[in-house]
């Protein structure tokens, strides 16, 4: 990127940690320049508007967290939505189901991705793409989607698992994922049809009739903290899609509730109750992912930002992108951002101790950190190679020693 968009992306993601707000008029504040605020929210402004920032944030994320996805890293496929409910003049303000209300309502969809490992807690967020169907040049659902993961592709190659929930239950990624010969766990809705033992039927039939020879108990927690404790039943079926010659599986956990979960995945399963277990494991990690998103929408408040471009509006989610990378990943690469995490971590003041999803502390943390500062740090924004300079820098930004 150009120095001013390099300047911009940097003062974004300060401001970002340090008001927790992607409201541009609290990023000039954090940055306490000497001139009228309104002049700093200008500037912002006009830099929010850039043309294919986003892109190039987004591909800088995927660049930098690319080293941490392995061959059987799991890259969960999350969409949701940013409800507007009381703006009229955004751009191409579209209707979304509003997650939280459980009604339709104005706004926007957005596409997460993010990686982890099997069972792991450590996250790292790739993708975080706003779209609306009412934008010009929209094609798709499945073009936006498949846009996502194009982008993470073309970053980590084929390795990772794709994992998606029903609503990539479609022809369409399927044929674009086996196209790419990407892995994927797809939960299926159920009335897709598939062939197993050279006949066509509906997963529905096929699971029903599935043989279950592996059971474990697992804990599961209701919505009102109380656990309770699940026997699933687990098998196997070997199937392909119509008209397609890849071999394929179908993964059938019975437990979680009266139909049982279906999963089609291209990940050679076989009869060993370790290699199923893993299989069914890897697709309940997608689930906690949905923390990921939630996360974002507290620490960041990204359901208040109020740019009315939509560029601007996809620009601003590529730095709420910035600052969770930073938060959830950067922060603990090395040594020194590891004493860093524990500085942020103390200054979070939390009533409860820290949870074990601990990102909503160091978010709150870095903000306690940087809030009392009267003037934003020095940025240099020359483009620097070694990552050693920039670390120096927000080292200096939170007022710790280099050493």
């Amino acid at each position: 990127m150009c120095k001013t968009a390099r300047r911009f992306a940097l003062e974004a993601l300060y401001g970002i940690q340090t008001r927790q707000s992607l409201r541009l008029s609290e990023i000039g504040r954090s940055l306490n320049e000497p001139k009228p605020l309104i002049k700093t929210e200008d500037r912002l402004s006009r830099q929010a508007s850039r043309a294919g920032l986003d892109e190039a944030v987004r591909d800088f994320v995927i660049e930098q967290g690319a080293w941490r996805i392995g061959e059987r890293t799991l890259l969960v496929v999350d969409g949701s939505d940013l409800a507007k409910p009381y703006a009229q003049k955004m751009e191409y303000l579209a209707r979304v189901r509003d997650g939280s209300a459980k009604e339709l309502a104005n706004g926007y969809w957005l596409c997460q991705v993010a990686g982890v490992e099997c069972g792991g807690h450590e996250i790292v967020p790739l993708v975080n793409h706003l779209w609306s169907q009412e934008a010009p040049g929209f094609r798709s659902e499945n073009a936006e989607i498949l846009s996502c993961v194009a982008a993470v592709a073309r970053g980590v190659g084929r390795k990772g698992i794709w994992v998606i929930d029903r609503g990539g239950d479609r022809l369409r990624l399927y044929r674009a994922l086996l196209r790419l010969r990407l892995q994927f766990f797809v939960r299926l809705v159920g009335n897709r049809d598939l062939i197993v033992g050279g006949k066509k039927r509906l997963t529905e039939e096929i699971a029903a009739d599935c043989p279950l020879p592996y059971a474990e108990t697992v804990r599961r927690q209701n919505p009102d903290g109380t656990e309770q404790v699940v026997t699933l039943e687990f098998g196997y079926q070997e199937v392909r899609l119509p008209a397609r010659l890849e071999p394929l599986w179908l993964l059938v956990v019975k437990g979680f509730g009266e139909k049982p979960l279906m999963i089609l995945t291209t990940v050679p399963l076989r009869k060993n109750r370790k290699v199923l277990w893993w299989a069914v494991e890897a697709y309940l990690t997608r689930w906690r992912i949905e923390d990921t998103l939630r996360f974002a929408k507290q620490s960041y408040d990204l359901e208040d930002v109020r740019v009315l471009g939509y560029q601007s509006l996809k620009n601003m989610m590529a730095m709420a992108l910035l600052a969770m990378f930073f938060s959830m990943v950067y922060l603990g690469q090395q040594t020194k951002l590891a004493v860093l995490c524990h500085h942020a971590l103390t200054a979070a003041r939390r009533l409860f101790g820290i949870p074990d999803f601990r990102y909503y502390a160091i978010a709150d943390g870095i903000r306690a950190i940087l809030f009392g500062r009267l003037t934003a740090p020095p940025f240099d924004f020359r483009r620097q190679e070694p990552q050693d300079a920039a670390q120096l820098d927000m080292l200096d930004m939170l007022g710790l020693p280099a050493t």
